[in-house]
């Protein structure tokens, strides 16, 4: 059974976008959002309005024109010039609210995006949870980018275009009126023949848009996949540009590449043929729909039934009516990127959601709570991998406050994912780990973070780089044997391809001895390290936090000096069990033998060792039951 199954069926596109995003308008959403929308609103009755005049312009200056009307001419040609800078400024004033209210809803997209995704170890949980997710950095920084751009412009687009069509569709009719002809010795009157003529046009041209290019959605949503699997293959491979250089990989890594760079290419070759049939249709209605009213108004004119200005004005008219009714058909390529995009939103958020709705239910999930007492402790824990094995079965363990743990065993037993477990990233599984109450946990992975940006950040990560003064984060550095580092505090570096791997260990050291945790997991945290440097960390850290829980994980024998108890992880067929429980005096500097702890065989030993000075608050036998 896979952990997480609702992300694997995301909702339908344009309604899971919807329900996530339709937020940014809702009561408790920015207090602008509204304002904009009535503002766009306004902004685009008067664009329809000075279009409606510009229109009005034309069969009058034509009607001089032919009359041959020099100051009617003159004068309408002064007047062109307010019209032209009232139509500008409607449209500078559209542009700069609508770009307005995109830039502020893609912000708050963004802003929910990051919360959900940066929350609880999410970011690291989606990645090994099924589902339609992948490179979700692509779909928060380019994808949420598309799918708010695009229905504002959408909305404005057909707001206009449905004002438009009512506004001169009457223009059409009362300009046009009716005509009459001849089918088979029968006369036949056609009233508001121009409006018939542009709604057979338009129907005509948006059914041929729509059967000719309905896989434009499908062939768009695959090329943003492609170029997001693309781009991530490039970025990992800077991230592991030293490891491809040393072993030699670029030969491969090429190739690795120009794979994916081929998916690419083949994307955008379909979306080119798409696009290219979109735009037979959409140029040749272009080219037809200027000329199509004059040719059905000739015979009219000729007649003397319409004089020149009402020709054109009927041709402008006609234009703008079928550029309202044809809105679909011209904004049919923009309008598939959306809904691949808003798909590929609306999936994340999805997953995410999955994800959330998994930790509310107990079920398949590792429960966690506080303890009054313990520092660590673990009740019948068991720690699924991500396709539902067992890893760790059935952990029964208690690690008081300031004692020291070691965890051994054999490689993939599970013993980091355990880690993983305490930490809170991995929930999959069953049991209840609980931490003693307000205390607080640090990891030390084996290969440690090291965010972009300048050294204090480095290391005063996960706090804020002005939480800590630069004389402490120097005396840090300093009781880790940085100390040459000290004066380098506020430069920007590629600190995680600057650094060496036991330099990285150190430095994530220094952030133990800054940030002063309550609980210190170490998971290979001491691995690239020599015996020597290993010691001189390890006797530190016993003599900085005497007070501090400290859980470590590994292999080296060494490590057994600096513990009160060594925990070891057995492989078994449902999964590792902790089969033995050792515990002796730390002696740094002097690896004592450890004794095994009193109790059964096989059954780890939840009290704390005898000869250990307790703490006041230190838990007491009694406290275990229940």
């Amino acid at each position: 059974m896979h952990p997480v199954t609702a992300a694997e069926t995301p909702a339908p596109a344009v309604r899971g976008f919807w329900r996530l995003a339709r937020g940014f308008w809702a009561r408790g959403g920015p207090p602008l959002s509204r304002m904009f929308s009535v503002a766009l609103l306004l902004i685009v009755v008067l664009g329809l309005a000075a279009s409606y005049g510009m229109n009005v312009w034309y069969r009058v200056i034509f009607d001089a024109l032919q009359s041959r009307e020099s100051g009617t001419v003159l004068s309408l040609s002064l007047l062109y010039l307010p019209l032209l800078a009232g139509s500008v400024l409607v449209s500078v004033m559209q542009l700069c609210l609508r770009m307005s209210m995109q830039r502020r809803w893609r912000a708050w997209l963004n802003q929910r995006l990051l919360d959900r995704w940066l929350r609880d170890g999410r970011c690291y949980q989606l990645d090994l949870a099924g589902g339609a997710h992948r490179n979700p950095e692509g779909r928060i920084a380019d994808d949420a980018r598309i799918a708010t751009e695009a229905p504002v412009d959408l909305a404005i687009g057909l707001t206009t275009a449905v004002l438009s069509a009512a506004t001169f569709i009457v223009v059409l009719w009362t300009v046009g009126g009716a005509v009459t002809i001849e089918i088979a010795g029968a006369t036949v009157t056609v009233p508001g023949f121009l409006v018939v003529a542009a709604a057979i046009y338009a129907v005509l041209a948006s059914g041929t848009m729509f059967l000719i290019g309905r896989r434009l959605i499908a062939v768009s949503e695959h090329k943003n996949q492609a170029e997001a699997e693309y781009r991530y293959g490039l970025t990992r491979l800077r991230d592991n540009a030293e490891g491809v250089a040393l072993l030699g990989g670029e030969g491969e890594e090429r190739r690795g590449a120009e794979k994916s760079f081929h998916a690419v290419f083949r994307a955008w070759r379909d979306v080119c043929l798409q696009s290219m049939r979109t735009t037979v249709v959409s140029q040749t209605s272009g080219y037809i729909a200027p000329i199509l009213p004059i040719i059905l108004c000739a015979p009219k004119f000729l007649d003397g039934g319409l004089t020149l200005g009402e020709v054109m004005q009927a041709a402008s008219a006609f234009v703008l009516v079928q550029s309202a009714l044809n809105w679909m058909v011209d904004n049919y390529p923009r309008l598939a990127e959306w809904v691949a995009s808003a798909r590929r939103v609306a999936a994340l958020d999805s997953s995410l959601a999955a994800l959330t709705r998994a930790d509310a239910t107990p079920a398949g999930r590792i429960e966690r709570g506080d303890h009054p007492h313990v520092a660590l402790r673990l009740r019948d824990v068991t720690v699924l991998r991500e396709d539902g094995v067992p890893l760790v079965a059935g952990a029964e363990l208690a690690v008081m406050p300031g004692e020291k743990l070691l965890l051994t065993g054999a490689a993939g037993t599970g013993k980091s994912t355990l880690v993983r477990a305490l930490a809170g990233a991995w929930p999959w599984g069953r049991g209840r780990i609980e931490v003693r109450a307000g205390a607080k946990l640090l990891v030390l992975p084996q290969r440690p973070y090291l965010p972009a940006g300048s050294l204090r950040r480095v290391v005063s990560y996960p706090d804020s780089d002005d939480r800590h003064s630069p004389g402490e984060i120097a005396a840090a550095l300093h009781k880790v044997d940085l100390g040459h580092l000290a004066a380098r505090l506020d430069e920007e570096a590629p600190w995680d391809r600057t650094l060496s791997g036991g330099e990285k260990q150190r430095l994530a050291f220094a952030r133990v001895f800054l940030l002063r945790p309550d609980i210190v997991v170490l998971d290979e945290a001491t691995a690239a390290l020599d015996l020597v440097s290993q010691e001189r960390l390890m006797k530190r850290l016993l003599h900085e936090l005497k007070d501090a829980t400290v859980l470590s994980v590994g292999h080296r024998p060494e490590l057994a000096a600096f513990h009160h108890r060594i925990v070891t992880l057995v492989p078994g067929a449902q999964g590792a069990t902790l089969a033995s429980d050792l515990r002796h005096r730390p002696e740094p500097g002097r690896a004592g033998r450890p004794r095994e702890a009193s109790g059964s065989a096989g059954d780890p030993c939840l009290l704390p060792p005898h000869g250990l000075p307790r703490r006041r608050d230190a838990f007491e036998p009694a406290a275990l039951q229940g």
